[in-house]
Formats: structure tokens, sequence, C-alpha cells
């Protein structure tokens, strides 16, 4: 191990670290590598009906036109009600960012344009993952997000985001 004299620096990373540093940079390391070949947290986002909905899957195309308000029934043809997470759930974020790859604020100007010109009114505001559920379940044109993990039997996943 090099040793730097009295008032001289030697290059960062070359030397002066004690062995207990070394292992801890080793350790990261290597949980580091580890981490990186395992899947994250299982956090897909998935769409869901009303099982009686009559749709039995949706195209990508599908879903942008229901949640963009550009498509009014679903291809069953029922009545769509779109089912909105609100701004503060981070899965409206990665729903909106994976579906059409904007920002809320984007999505936030889009319905203020289209609520202002009298063409369109947004999805239906939800609290939380369970109020999606439920209003899935009890309204059979009804169409939300979750994540996969917390789909239930009463509700049908018809589109699977990110894949």
């Amino acid at each position: 191990m090099r040793r730097s004299k009295p008032g001289q620096c030697l290059p960062r990373g070359t030397g002066g670290g004690s062995p207990v540093w070394a292992w801890i940079r080793l350790v990261g390391l290597l949980g580091w590598l580890f981490s990186a070949g395992l899947p994250a947290e299982t956090c897909d986002l998935v769409v869901i009906v009303n099982p009686q909905s009559g749709v039995e899957q949706l195209t990508k195309a599908e879903v942008i036109n229901i949640f963009l308000g550009r498509q009014k029934k679903l291809p069953s043809g029922k009545a769509a009600l779109a089912v909105d997470l609100n701004s503060a759930n981070a899965e409206k974020q990665q729903f909106y960012a994976q579906l059409v790859s904007k920002e809320l604020a984007e999505i936030n100007s889009y319905w203020a344009r289209l609520i202002f010109s009298g063409q369109g009114s947004p999805p239906r505001q939800a609290e939380a993952t369970d109020e999606v559920l439920d209003i899935v379940e009890n309204n059979i044109g009804a169409i939300g997000y979750v994540k996969s993990a917390q789909v239930n039997p009463r509700v049908k996943v018809v589109y699977t985001l990110g894949h």
C-alpha cells in the first residue's frame, strides 16, 4: 500500500484505505452485480375490466383511446367508464409513462384543453387501488389499472403494460 508523505496527496483509489473499506466496496459491488440480474419487485401494471363486460383482451391503442377519452365504448359495445387513480399515486405516473410516454403534467394539460373546449371529461378519479377494484367489480363497463399483484378474481386482466 502506498503511503503519502506529509503534504502530498495520493490520487483517489490508490491506497490509503483500510481493509475494512475494501471489504465494504467489494460487498457493495457484489450486491450490485447480483441485483442487476434479478427482476425488480413485481409492480407491473395491468388494465382490468368487469368480467361481465364482454371484453377478453385490449390492444395498447384501445387502452390509450379509452383513457384519453377518444373511445367512449368498450369493444363489446358497453359504455366505457375509465377509472384513473388520483395524481398522488405513483401508479398513475407509471401508467401514463408506460402507456403514452407522458408525464402527469402533460396528461393534466391534455385534459385541461379538452375540458375547456367542451370536447371531453377525464376518467373518474379514485383515491386508491381498492377503490379502483371496487368500481370495476360493480360496474359492467368500468375499466381501470392496478398492480398485477393486486388483481382479484372479481376482475379480469385485459392488458399488461410494459410488455
